[in-house]
């Protein structure tokens, strides 16, 4: 019987969702599980070509440097140009950055292609989301989110274990690996995805629509900014599995081998669990789950200041682990719903770069606070960020209108309702045109509001 009821849960969370979906998710997952360079970078310079551990700290931050600045280009691309173009540009100048990492020599060459890679490989990631929210009904986006999630972490599991082999035998192998998956997400991408870019319904629509939105639409959107701020301040919480925690574990005498350990029950907890922790919080108060996720994100990391074991770091990481999982498909859901349908490549874009920026501030953070105040400390302020982002969402989204389900969900954006039937030319998902307006309101029942140009209004575009 629990067999026959795991294979009815696995059926229902798989079902429904359309065929598109599916090869973007299949790229998502090749993609990740050929993502090698970022497991292994620290180790190639330092090791095998013999550089400082302050220049490949240099390297990483030029790296993650790039992923910042891309964030709003490829939002802004995927806007503009298109979904499937952008992934174009990104996944084949990804492909030929990596490849080309493997071969410079000079330091500076190194440090200028690892920017590029940075740039080129987050330039994608707006796209891909925009467009997961095009083809996909609106009622089934957080599965659709959730289930792209679980393949990133499905695959960068893999391709963890792998680069440890493939580092053994070559590193340029590796990034050569990389570069060819990279570019087979591509073809994939070129082959069996159309764009999905919605259109408007009128001529002078289609002339000016994706050019109605710009980046001061997305800045002067204060409750998005709001969601990008607090998105920022959980970002920067679980980034320190990355950086604080394996720093104060080898303060404490734990070896790399404990760390890896320890950090492993991240990875397999979300591959077991996302699916159907999932199938739990779907139809559930999206401002909810967000403030539970982050007053757990930060209390879980708090808990690692009493860790003394292994087993106690395994805990605490079980703890923040819980809240990854369901803060990560409710905030992008979250960000979609605020998004307006032709400027959703720009929101993405600037909800990317909360991370981006996160990662970035996150070992500078973490550094100074161990070396100035201990471990302790950083684990205390994980717990007052994970407090204030808990109070943030609760204040931003207590009063947000109910949907049809009659779960609290964001407003002030036109939210598409799935067409009857079949899906017409253009529209992607069964959603209606921008501006069509069934029972004289925006489709789902919810009005425009919040100080947001309207769609189709001309404002200034970035």
């Amino acid at each position: 019987m629990p067999l026959v009821a795991a294979r009815r849960a696995v059926r229902e969370t798989v079902s429904g969702l359309p065929r598109e979906f599916w090869w973007l998710w299949t790229s998502t997952l090749v993609n990740r599980l050929g993502a090698f360079v970022a497991t292994f970078m620290a180790l190639y310079l330092t090791l095998d070509r013999g550089y400082s551990a302050s220049y490949a700290g240099l390297v990483a931050s030029l790296h993650g440097l790039g992923g910042v600045v891309s964030s709003l280009g490829g939002g802004v691309m995927a806007d503009r140009l298109g979904r499937r173009p952008t992934l174009l540009v990104a996944q084949v100048s990804t492909a030929l950055s990596v490849a080309l990492l493997g071969f410079v020599q000079d330091p500076v060459a190194i440090a200028a292609v690892a920017f590029l890679v940075g740039a080129a490989s987050n330039a994608s990631r707006p796209a891909v989301q925009a467009m997961m929210a095009d083809i996909v009904r609106p009622e089934d986006r957080v599965r659709a989110f959730s289930l792209n999630y679980w393949a990133i972490n499905l695959g960068f599991a893999v391709s963890s274990m792998a680069a440890g082999f493939i580092a053994e035998v070559s590193y340029r192998a590796g990034f050569l690996i990389e570069g060819g998956m990279t570019l087979t997400c591509a073809i994939l991408v070129f082959l069996k995805l159309p764009e999905s870019r919605p259109e408007s319904g009128t001529a002078a629509g289609k002339a000016g629509a994706a050019d109605a939105v710009g980046l001061g639409t997305v800045v002067r959107d204060g409750r998005f900014m709001g969601v990008v701020g607090l998105s920022f301040l959980v970002a920067l919480i679980f980034q320190q599995g990355s950086v604080g925690l394996p720093v104060a574990m080898g303060e404490a005498g734990f070896t790399p081998a404990d760390y890896g350990l320890a950090i492993a029950v991240n990875g397999v907890l979300i591959v077991a669990l996302q699916i159907p922790v999932t199938r739990f919080i779907e139809h559930r108060d999206p401002g909810r789950l967000l403030v539970v996720s982050s007053v757990l994100a930060g209390y879980g990391f708090g808990l690692t200041a009493f860790a003394g074991s292994i087993g106690v770091f395994a805990l605490t990481v079980c703890v923040w682990t819980l809240a990854e999982i369901v803060n990560a498909p409710t905030q992008t859901g979250v960000v979609v719903r605020l998004s307006p349908t032709q400027g959703r490549g720009r929101y993405q874009g600037m909800y990317t770069m909360s991370w981006s920026v996160a990662a970035l501030v996150a070992p500078l953070m973490s550094g100074v606070v161990i070396d100035r105040w201990g471990a302790e400390w950083l684990w205390g302020l994980c717990a007052v960020i994970g407090t204030v982002a808990g109070v943030g969402y609760w204040a931003l989204m207590r009063r947000m209108p109910e949907s049809e389900d009659g779960a609290a969900a964001p407003a002030a954006v036109p939210v598409e309702q799935p067409g009857g039937g079949e899906r017409a030319p253009g529209q992607p998902g069964g959603e209606k045109p921008v501006g069509q307006k069934p029972g004289g309101q925006k489709p789902g029942g919810e009005e425009q509001g919040g100080g947001r140009a309207a769609v189709g209004e001309v404002t200034e575009v970035v």
